[in-house]
């Protein structure tokens, strides 16, 4: 196994670590918000689709095919959007109130950019030439 792959592998677990840490929280209403846990907002539990993708180019990162790998490169590229637009989300102000973001959405973020950089740099297996 490369060591972009073990790098990939070991940043995906980050993201998977992060889903359950503090994302946001809105201190005037006391709440606190996780990839989990989304009680009393409108967010949902965006943190199940880090886990399902992050599970999903973990495996992917330990199988090598050439065809695997592609699809690896569509999973990284999803989660590293999910991410994005979960950063976005958790962290923007609604109706006059500006949660205070916490620093496991940013991890997540540059842990699912490091996925991404990981598969781009992995080697593909070759083809065997007939």
């Amino acid at each position: 196994m490369s060591r972009t792959a073990i790098i990939g592998i070991l940043a995906a677990v980050l993201v998977i670590v992060c889903a359950f840490l503090p994302w946001s929280t809105i201190e005037t209403r006391q709440l606190v918000f996780t990839g989990l846990n989304g009680k009393g907002s409108n967010y949902g539990e965006p943190g199940k689709m880090n886990i399902f993708l992050s599970v999903a180019a973990i495996c992917l990162f330990l199988l090598r095919n050439r065809w695997l790998a592609i699809a690896n490169l569509f999973i990284s590229g999803f989660l590293a959007a999910w991410t994005f637009r979960n950063l976005l989300l958790y962290s923007r102000c609604e109706i006059g109130q500006c949660p205070t973001a916490g620093i496991a959405l940013y991890v997540s973020f540059i842990a699912a950019l490091v996925v991404f950089g990981c598969v781009l740099f992995t080697k593909m297996p070759s083809t065997p030439k007939r």
